[in-house]
């Protein structure tokens, strides 16, 4: 005997059945991810830091200081004779939120907002090139093959030989040498660019050599096959058939590309071979923090943290966008 089948909802006399309506790839995405309540917090602090860093001039106005005036110079007791805030935790007050910078007196609140808008600058616009550079050569690689991919994958195996910190350390200094005489002082525009130049050229290859990887599998996949005998042009194949097929790996490494940028470009200017003096750095709030910690633990309590946060979130982040693309890919 077979079972009875299922029955039909019941509908209104009447009236006609509901209609399925399907979701794209897209919407299914983006359902996913509003499920996942750690990518969606993480989501909001990404978001935050950016508004910070973009919006570090306003916060400056409104809040009526700036990040290179010396407030503990300028006036009288605000710092001790030892050059440490008189007032506990650091300084901070209703008029100094975070407290004041040890030696200087400068206002923490609106170096850690101008530090934020530096490092994130420099991690941003190095994380873009190295995707772009990513994206051209590992497509290339893994789509033409033969002579091309042995020669890229070697290149890229050649420049993945360079200890990266330890490379970001020695190039540094001879990039700024070779637009600057030792003489001289760099301007801050130019260890900006150099710095971006230095991270792109160390940080491009882990993403080409994934996704060559995956092109060498979609490649010979049917749909590729079909594309080519249709007629369809390298180009055409490479953006409509290969590339919706790589967001997940291009924008999960960049997620995790970034904040792992953001704290390279803080540990060259710790050492003293990134941004220096006058401008407000992450590394260098660091760097200055390290030197006032057995005294004062609150200036570099803030930095510390706001790095903490922004790596952790950003981390989660890449985690939600990958199980979002890929539901089989469960943490």
């Amino acid at each position: 005997m077979t079972s009875p089948s299922p029955a039909a909802p019941a509908t209104e006399p009447g009236t006609a059945p509901a209609e399925l309506i399907g979701r794209s790839p897209g919407q299914l995405m983006r359902r996913r991810f509003r499920r996942d309540r750690a990518g969606v917090v993480s989501a909001f602090v990404v978001v935050f830091f950016f508004l910070v860093a973009v919006g570090a001039p306003l916060i400056s106005m409104v809040y009526g200081k700036d990040p290179t005036t010396t407030y503990g110079l300028n006036e009288t007791g605000l710092l001790n004779q030892f050059g440490y805030p008189v007032q506990p935790n650091g300084g901070i007050s209703g008029r100094f939120w975070f407290g004041l910078e040890p030696t200087l007196g400068r206002d923490v609140l609106t170096q850690l907002a101008y530090g934020i808008r530096t490092s994130l600058l420099i991690a941003a616009a190095a994380t873009a090139l190295c995707v772009v550079t990513g994206v051209l050569v590992g497509v290339t690689a893994g789509y033409l093959g033969g002579r091309t991919d042995y020669f890229l994958g070697r290149f890229i195996d050649l420049l993945l030989a360079f200890p990266q910190q330890l490379s970001f350390v020695a190039f540094t200094p001879v990039v700024y040498a070779l637009f600057v005489s030792p003489e001289k002082e760099t301007p801050t525009y130019l260890r900006v660019l150099t710095l971006i130049l230095v991270l792109w050229a160390l940080g491009w290859m882990g993403l080409a050599r994934l996704l060559r990887g995956q092109v060498l599998s979609l490649r010979e996949r049917e749909f590729v096959e079909a594309a080519k005998v249709t007629g369809a042009s390298p180009w055409r194949i490479i953006t409509r058939e290969l590339l919706p097929n790589l967001w997940t790996p291009i924008l999960v490494q960049s997620t995790l590309m970034l904040p792992t940028l953001v704290t390279a470009e803080a540990g060259l200017s710790f050492i003293g071979v990134g941004v220096v003096e006058p401008t407000p750095d992450w590394g260098r709030m660091f760097a200055n923090g390290a030197k006032y910690y057995e005294s004062d633990v609150t200036y570099i309590f803030f930095p510390g943290l706001a790095m903490i946060i922004f790596v952790v979130a950003f981390n989660l982040l890449g985690d939600s966008v990958r199980d979002a693309f890929d539901p089989r890919t469960r943490r």
